[in-house]
Formats: structure tokens, C-alpha cells, sequence
């Protein structure tokens, strides 16, 4: 169905997207274990959404969002995060994100999710 990325520096995180992702026919275009690679994989791969965390190595999710927003504002970008820290996840919106889901994650309301924005 559609080309997807997920940027998280957690195997374990990235496991389980990739299994919700199998069943809903998306395919895993790239991976990435910390924001540089993340920002590098996301302009040689263009997926048509890309799950990001925010929290990363390197760089931080918001410093990815940000670089990839500048230069591709129509991005489909959907933050991961642990963090129940509204303001950060707000400003996050206001750059360009298109949508937050928290861990830990319920399969199918990422899946919908997921699925809604891809229309």
C-alpha cells in the first residue's frame, strides 16, 4: 500500500512497527537508529510517511522534524514518543507533524492511524 520509514533507536520498537506494518501491506522502505540517519534515509528513500521518535541519538526527533519540514513542507510525519510532555509534542504539530502516537502503542489504533492519513 505504501512506502513507510520508522526512525526509533529502539529494536525492539522498530520489530513491532515493522509486524503492525506487515499485516496492514505497507512496506518498510528504510530504518533508522538515530536522527542523522533518520534525516539522510528520509531525502534518499522519500517515503510517503515517515514514524518518528522523538527521542534519538545524535539528533532529537523535533531537530529531524524540523530539517525535513524546511525542505519538504507536504511530509507525512507521525512522532513516536514516550514523552507526556504536551508542550514539546504542540510545538512539534506547529512545525509540520502530521500526528503523535504514545508508547507504549495499541496495534490497531496505529494501524487506523496510520491508514486514515495515508487516505
Amino acid at each position: 500500500m505504501a512506502n513507510i520509514m520508522i526512525a526509533d533507536d529502539s529494536d525492539a520498537i522498530r520489530l513491532v512497527l515493522k509486524d503492525i506494518l506487515s499485516i496492514g501491506n505497507h512496506t518498510v522502505v528504510a530504518e533508522a537508529i538515530d536522527g542523522e540517519e533518520a534525516t539522510d534515509l528520509f531525502f534518499k528513500n522519500s517515503p510517503d510517511l515517515l514514524l518518528l521518535d522523538l527521542a534519538m541519538p545524535k539528533k532529537d526527533g523535533l531537530t529531524v522534524l524540523t530539517e525535513i519540514i524546511e525542505k519538504n513542507p507536504q511530509a507525512k510525519i507521525v512522532l513516536i514518543t514516550a514523552s507526556d510532555d504536551q508542550k514539546i509534542i504542540n510545538q512539534c504539530l506547529e512545525i509540520g507533524a502530521t500526528s503523535c502516537i504514545s508508547k507504549p502503542f495499541d496495534f490497531n489504533s496505529v494501524l487506523k492511524q496510520i491508514n486514515d492519513i495515508l487516505g
